[in-house]
């Protein structure tokens, strides 16, 4: 009688053995993706004129993280809005800093020029941050807080001339 009960008390082991297993593997395979209310996943980059940044440079200021592409339709669409949004609020603590998974710098350079891009730029060709944050589509846009922490995720395209956006990004402005 022992044994046996030895025996199924080694089973009632092992399976919850291998369950754990599975829950932990299965961990490992599920992606983050960060949302309104997450921590901004920290990172550092190396902006087109040389500064090197990171989101905790920007201590008192709403930080506008905006993963973009050349390739993209959308995000060439929405370049002109974005810069225009940069040079409006930059007085205000606004700070707009746009990442490219571009894998073509000079593709990408030609574009900056021809676009004459006002807020700071970087790229990002193995889409390293991207993935941080969750981003496999693009345009995607975060807006992430004094504290830190992300208030507003922009999914596609969005004109942030428009007058609803800038009363949101007022009101963001002061809480």
């Amino acid at each position: 009688m022992a044994p046996v009960k030895t025996e199924r008390i080694i089973q009632a082991l092992i399976v919850v053995c291998l369950a754990l297993l599975v829950w932990v593997i299965a961990g490992t395979y599920q992606e983050r993706i960060v949302v309104a209310g997450d921590s901004a996943p920290s990172f550092t980059v190396t902006t087109e004129d040389g500064k090197t940044i990171s989101p905790s440079n920007f201590g008192g200021k709403l930080l506008v993280v905006h993963f973009w592409a050349t390739w993209c339709p959308p995000c060439v669409t929405e370049t002109p809005s974005l810069n225009e949004f940069q040079k409006q609020y930059a007085k205000d603590g606004v700070v707009v800093l746009g990442i490219s998974v571009d894998t073509n710098a000079k593709a990408y350079r030609d574009f900056l020029q021809r676009m004459k891009i006002s807020y700071a730029t970087a790229r990002d060709p193995d889409a390293k941050i991207a993935s941080d944050y969750g981003t496999y589509q693009y345009p995607e846009t975060y807006i992430v807080n004094r504290d830190g922490k992300v208030v507003e995720k922009v999914i596609s395209n969005t004109d942030w001339m428009d007058p609803e956006r800038q009363n949101l990004i007022r009101a963001m402005l002061g809480s």
